[in-house]
């Protein structure tokens, strides 16, 4: 079954623990795409420029989208931060998210395994205080109409998540649409009950 809809930050939100005397500071933002989420990762690090790392993770897109994951170390050894990091961020079922972990180490060290606990606790505590929001995730849909229905549709989508985004005027409409997983079947519920067949389907962008 497709995914409809995930979970996303409302906000950039900030959360602090302190863990053998280093402080870690984790800073989680809603993000569009990867380069939103770098620009964020570079105010984090003009924000805090004396700390000894920036460690971070990302979903920049929808959470089962591999090619949308992306993580650092920063300096920490390998894999022991930004690889647990992402993980937890696998788990939570949130999307179009990144989290920056900043440490300011406090002279304790931690050791390989203590890393890892650190940086996995540091975006745990932080996600179980998020304030989060549904995210739902729409699809393209090109429809052609005659003109005689263009008020019907409009008047039938305008009270519904579906939003009309282009209308191209020739010997007949054709609109672009974009309209929510969830309301797909509504959609197609409109159109038959107000096209009674005479409107055509050209394109549609969901799987």
């Amino acid at each position: 079954m497709d995914m409809q809809s995930f979970f996303i930050p409302t906000e950039a939100q900030r959360f602090e623990i302190d863990i053998k005397r280093s402080r870690f500071i984790t800073s989680i933002s809603p993000v569009a795409n990867k380069s939103e989420a770098k620009i964020f990762i570079q105010k984090l690090r003009s924000e805090f420029p004396d700390a000894n790392h920036h460690c971070w993770a990302m979903i920049a897109g929808m959470p089962n989208d591999v090619y949308q994951y992306d993580q650092s170390d920063d300096g920490e050894p390998k894999g022991t931060a930004g690889k647990p990091m992402l993980n937890v961020l696998q788990h939570s079922g949130l999307g179009n998210v990144v989290v920056v972990v900043t440490r300011y180490f406090g002279g304790v060290k931690l050791g390989a395994g203590g890393l890892v606990r650190a940086y996995t606790q540091s975006v745990s505590e932080a996600l179980k205080e998020l304030k989060t929001s549904e995210f739902l995730i729409r699809d393209e849909l090109d429809i052609k109409l005659p003109y005689s229905m263009l008020d019907s549709i409009e008047h039938a989508i305008k009270e519904h998540n579906i939003e009309i985004v282009q209308k191209e005027f020739t010997d007949f409409i054709q609109m672009k649409i974009l309209v929510s997983r969830k309301d797909k079947t509504l959609l197609d519920e409109i159109i038959n009950s107000v096209g009674n067949g005479a409107i055509e389907i050209l394109a549609y962008s969901g799987n």
